[in-house]
């Protein structure tokens, strides 16, 4: 079968960091094709769900702060050229034991980078946000810069820039298989064969599929997201109620919620958003169980119950997202070892990715076309499994 379309690059994976990517390399003067196997946007990989958090005190690595500024820029740089908002200062509430690895984390990062972090008293912390129940022993900070991106308006966004810049997106187009021929990369997809001189793969929790030696290296978890009904929705509105994140001395990982959006302006679901940040089920990403069981709302309820109590009335809407984590759970960017001069990768994002999507999208215009970046992402390299 012969290929039907030649082009500088190919994109495979037209999500978070894959429409980035399109934008910037489209922008550059590229000829580009992205392939995505399902629609821009969609509901079965890690983007989903209205909100996702930005901020700056990065409790995970301080070394990704940088990358972080940059986003924060490229965010507004967007905002520019389409008129459209896609970032939310709400402000971040983040609470939990002094020693609690969150805490302790922010407080280095704000430290080093001359964040600005506000520090609470659980008095103080009640009288600014009366909806949280937080024990004694707590430490609660405020980071007033934080606060939220629209994932899915923001994938469309990149998505249609790019192919305003001339790039060719399909959507619904599942790639079967690529491969490297003499100084050209082939990828056969279910529709069609196609051929270019570069391949930039943001596959999401389709990465340990598509990348070769990465199948060992990559997790895949079913998270759960909740939107709940509650007694008192106005106190919960945009302009009354913060992003938070909450690190529970008894559960792993950490809490976390957003202010309840209108649905006019944001879209569906309903209801405040909020879920438990810790990769546990894994799954196969062709078949995950999106069935929503009582055990899955178990541990929702008890962050309820215990940090928001006399605030759920009901769930309105639950949905299943999907973790792709790398070993030590940071990102992976780099040319991929093997296939260096052709193929540019970006992948085991999930859990705190999204926020990245505009910076990471330029890192792989970089690699793509020279080969290298300015940006600060060694320690994000693929050899660091070795």
């Amino acid at each position: 079968m012969a290929s039907s379309g030649t082009f500088d690059v190919i994109v495979i994976g037209v999500g978070s960091m894959g429409s980035a990517a399109c934008y910037y390399l489209s922008g550059r003067g590229h000829k580009v094709l992205g392939l995505e196997q399902f629609d821009i946007s969609h509901e079965y990989g890690s983007h989903t769900g209205q909100s996702r958090i930005i901020r700056k005190a990065y409790f995970e690595h301080p070394a990704y702060v940088p990358l972080l500024e940059k986003a924060y820029r490229n965010w507004k740089a967007l905002e520019w050229e389409t008129g459209k908002q896609v970032y939310f200062k709400t402000g971040l509430l983040y609470a939990g034991n002094p020693n609690n690895a969150i805490i302790q984390g922010v407080e280095q990062s704000a430290a080093l980078y001359n964040i600005d972090l506000d520090q609470l008293n659980t008095v103080a912390a009640t009288d600014h946000f009366p909806q949280f129940k937080f024990p004694d022993h707590f430490e609660i900070l405020f980071e007033p810069e934080a606060g939220f991106i629209t994932p899915e308006r923001s994938i469309r966004l990149y998505a249609r820039e790019a192919e305003e810049k001339g790039a060719v997106i399909h959507s619904n187009e599942k790639v079967i298989e690529w491969k490297k021929d003499g100084n050209n990369i082939i990828v056969k997809t279910n529709k069609d064969i196609y051929q270019s001189n570069k391949l930039v793969i943001t596959a999401g929790a389709w990465a340990g599929k598509m990348i070769p030696g990465l199948s060992d290296k990559i997790k895949v978890t079913r998270q759960l997201i909740v939107w709940i009904k509650t007694k008192r929705d106005d106190q919960f509105e945009l302009d009354k109620f913060p992003c938070w994140m909450i690190g529970d001395d008894d559960k792993h990982g950490c809490f976390y919620g957003f202010p309840l959006l209108d649905t006019k302006k944001f879209g569906e679901p309903a209801g405040l958003k909020l879920a438990h940040h810790f990769p546990y089920q894994k799954t196969d990403p062709d078949n995950v169980n999106r069935e929503i069981t009582e055990e899955d709302l178990k541990t929702i309820k008890y962050c309820l119950d215990t940090y928001l109590p006399g605030v759920f009335d009901s769930v309105l809407t639950a949905k299943i997202c999907l973790y792709a984590n790398s070993p030590d759970e940071n990102f992976i960017i780099d040319r991929l070892p093997g296939y260096e001069e052709n193929v540019s990768i970006a992948c085991g994002f999930s859990g705190h990715g999204f926020k990245f999507a505009s910076v990471v999208g330029e890192i792989l215009s970089d690699l793509t076309i020279e080969g290298e970046t300015n940006m600060p992402i060694q320690f994000l390299s693929a050899k660091r499994f070795d």
